[in-house]
């Protein structure tokens, strides 16, 4: 039985790291929708596009050559044949990404693309058809509606703020924490101007990992799913 697992939410809730180890467990395809609106910012700026002219922006996304491998033990992104998996994790790209996330135009085209990857694994594609999680900020209410399961991953700001300050600079110290805020409030306040995502929908479940560790959410998370394919009495 295929299956599709749509899992939104804020920056450093846990949605990558979450969404590949269930995807892994449960034998599905993994897509990271966020890496690609980072492989756009990166496309942009390797072309020499400005990220505040808009059209050209939407232009040069719709020209972008990007491969998602959707393997969950090793998830790539490819940009023109080209491995940008580290590339697109850098600060840089991480401050700049918002300005193709909030580009509408631009967000149509990915949401094409993400639907159309969606749709593959779920009749075929690398998973044999099993289906696919597919995480990032609008896949439960844009891009995936329809989705067997449904899941708002949430945390709290400041454990949020704490796990990608360990991701980013291995530490969450006042330093460390300081140097991640935009990342992670920043961003969120750009990208919730476009799209709803630190609210569920009607028919989404919300989980929150504030004083959850990684465990913990999965196996949260693979509850929600559990139940979602447990027929009603």
């Amino acid at each position: 039985m295929s299956t599709v697992v749509a899992v939104d939410g804020p920056s450093g809730s846990g949605k990558s790291s979450v969404s590949r180890e269930v995807a892994r467990r449960l034998g599905l395809a993994y897509l990271d929708t966020g890496a690609m609106y980072r492989a756009a910012t990166w496309w942009c700026l390797e072309q020499e596009v400005p990220l505040t002219d808009g059209p050209a922006v939407a232009a040069a996304v719709r020209e972008l050559p990007l491969a998602m491998g959707v393997d969950p033990a090793g998830p790539t992104v490819t940009v023109a044949g080209r491995d940008v998996g580290a590339a697109i994790r850098t600060t840089e790209i991480s401050s700049r990404v918002s300005a193709v996330a909030t580009n509408l135009d631009a967000r149509a085209e990915l949401g094409r693309r993400q639907r159309a990857l969606i749709e593959a694994e779920r009749t075929g594609g690398w998973s044999g058809g099993r289906g696919v999680v597919a995480e990032g900020r609008d896949i439960t209410t844009v891009v995936a509606p329809d989705a067997d399961v449904r899941v708002l991953l949430t945390a709290d700001e400041a454990a949020r703020l704490a796990r990608r300050a360990r991701e980013v600079h291995g530490t969450d110290d006042a330093a460390a924490l300081a140097a991640t805020r935009d990342q992670v409030v920043r961003r969120d306040a750009d990208d919730s101007t476009v799209v709803e995502f630190q609210v569920a929908a009607d028919g989404v479940v919300t989980v929150d990992s504030s004083q959850l560790d990684l465990e913990q959410t999965v196996a949260a998370v693979l509850d929600v799913v559990r139940r979602a394919r447990t027929p009603q009495a």
